[in-house]
């Protein structure tokens, strides 16, 4: 018994699934069990976005302390519109759109690396610098548009396998492909020993900026697709489609174990995390909670969470 509760706590990123658990029962007792099946569908569908760009977003913060991508909820806007743009609501060109929006999350993110490495500035605030540039264009390009995405791929996105959503099953997949390159590849344990230490990684023979250069574009590419996802899921790209997901993208990385100090990540605390966040706002929702209240209490989720995992490192 000892043993096994020493290993529960060997694993942090557990207790996001815990509470996620929790946010669904508070939530089904509330309602006498009404619709509790229906719910956790509900869950599964719109973690997915989160978890898409948390594994960027992941890999950014893993870089090391002050990393974070701030142009994400820009990017997807702008990869949404991009997308439904070139698809121009024909099947036939569903691919070429998923293109379109990947390089436009690439260029996002080479841009955000251009910025900090050529100016020398703190990446929170190239990032969010970039992010002001990208609203402008997306304002000037999608404002107003009202292309509606191809028949097929807004099925696509809506389809569910035995009430479990297929882009959930995707998204899986990812997910595991996420923790090979973490771990297993080159790439991923470059990442994790620069954000230990930038110094020694570089006196290791670790290519700093090329590894910096490439994690920067990940975290892009995969905005860019979630914008597309997104526009399909919603059926119609928005400028502001992608706003909620700045404190998402960054709170499912922290609630689900991975530290803010960088160099160490934790893949299925990104599922545990976005599985918490939104059975939360459901719970909250069912509760009628307002939309300031919500904020603020994800706020302090956060905040709790980032001083628990202190205090767990000072006890060390």
């Amino acid at each position: 018994m000892k043993r096994g509760m020493m290993t529960l706590l060997a694993r942090p990123w557990l207790w996001s699934f815990v509470g996620a658990l929790i946010m669904w029962l508070a939530a089904i007792t509330f309602t006498g069990g009404y619709g509790g099946g229906g719910m956790l569908t509900a869950a599964l569908s719109l973690s997915v976005f989160t978890v898409i760009v948390g594994i960027g977003q992941m890999f950014v913060i893993t870089l090391g302390p002050g990393n974070v991508d701030l142009s994400l909820p820009a990017n997807i806007g702008l990869a949404s519109a991009v997308a439904m743009k070139v698809m121009d609501g024909s099947d036939s060109r569903v691919a070429l759109g998923l293109l379109a929006a990947l390089g436009c999350g690439l260029c996002v993110g080479v841009v955000n690396y251009l910025l900090i490495r050529a100016l020398r500035i703190p990446p929170i605030i190239a990032t969010l610098s970039a992010s002001f540039v990208i609203q402008s264009v997306d304002i000037s390009y999608g404002r107003g548009l009202q292309i509606k995405p191809p028949p097929g791929f807004a099925d696509f996105t809506n389809i569910q396998i035995f009430g479990v959503p297929l882009l959930a099953l995707l998204t899986l997949l990812l997910v595991a492909g996420a923790g090979i390159v973490l771990h297993r590849l080159v790439f991923g344990r470059s990442v994790s020993a620069i954000g230990q230490n930038i110094r020694a990684a570089y006196l290791a023979g670790v290519k700093v900026e090329p590894i910096r250069f490439a994690t920067y574009a990940l975290c892009g590419v995969l905005g860019g697709l979630d914008g597309a996802l997104l526009a399909g899921y919603f059926r119609g790209a928005n400028v502001d489609i992608g706003n909620e997901y700045l404190l998402a993208s960054i709170a499912v990385v922290v609630i689900g174990g991975t530290s803010v100090a960088g160099g160490k990540a934790n893949i299925p605390g990104v599922w545990g995390g976005a599985l918490f966040l939104v059975l939360l706002l459901t719970m909250l929702n069912t509760f009628g909670v307002s939309a300031g209240i919500r904020l603020l209490l994800t706020g302090l989720i956060i905040v709790a969470v980032i001083t628990a995992a202190g205090g767990a490192k000072a006890a060390r």
